[in-house]
């Protein structure tokens, strides 16, 4: 297993990089987003990957962030999303905006997403919210002072900047008397949106 990729851009093409690592060049499809970025990159690159094994061929995704890369493994274990399709996705819609959307059971922006019909936007939700809440609950601070940096931290695994995630946890937890990384990270979810 290929776990993450560095090294210069050698090739932009549509849709993926070829990343030049000791002289051999290693083809990584990426998100639109991401090729964006990538394509302006002056030094070393580090994409996280995951490499998608067929009888017919080995193909590697990369990602900018652990984040990306662990929905896109959430995405592609659901029944009929293949990796074309979860790349497809994470092109059109943020990590944590689709989260969100999961989380919230808004079929109508998974709709949105070219590829997604009303079927693919239901299973999503039914068979992912589970795992999100469960992610969220899974997140258990060492004590209360650090359920705002929990929070954070969680939503920044989810692909939102650090400054902003920030900004909408210390928003939401003024409001609430006893807050949990849970409600903070639902109610910052729902400001983020």
């Amino acid at each position: 297993m290929i776990s993450h990729i560095s090294g210069d851009i050698a090739y932009c093409g549509d849709g993926f990089v070829v990343i030049d690592l000791n002289g051999m060049g290693y083809q990584v499809n990426v998100t639109a987003p991401a090729l964006t970025q990538l394509r302006d990159a002056k030094e070393k690159v580090k994409l996280f990957t995951h490499l998608h094994v067929r009888e017919d061929a080995l193909t590697l995704y990369g990602f900018m962030t652990p984040g990306e890369l662990a929905m896109f493994k959430n995405l592609i274990s659901v029944t009929r999303i293949g990796p074309q399709i979860a790349l497809n996705i994470l092109s059109q819609i943020k990590t944590g905006d689709l989260a969100a959307a999961i989380i919230q059971e808004d079929e109508k922006v998974l709709r949105n997403i070219s590829g997604v019909g009303p079927k693919n936007a239901k299973r999503l939700i039914l068979e992912l919210r589970d795992r999100m809440n469960e992610n969220m609950q899974n997140i258990v601070p060492a004590s209360t002072s650090n359920f705002n940096n929990d929070a954070v931290s969680a939503l920044v695994s989810l692909g939102f900047a650090q400054r902003e995630a920030r900004e909408a946890v210390e928003f939401v937890s003024q409001g609430m008397k006893q807050p949990t990384v849970q409600a903070l990270i639902k109610a910052a979810l729902l400001k983020l949106k």
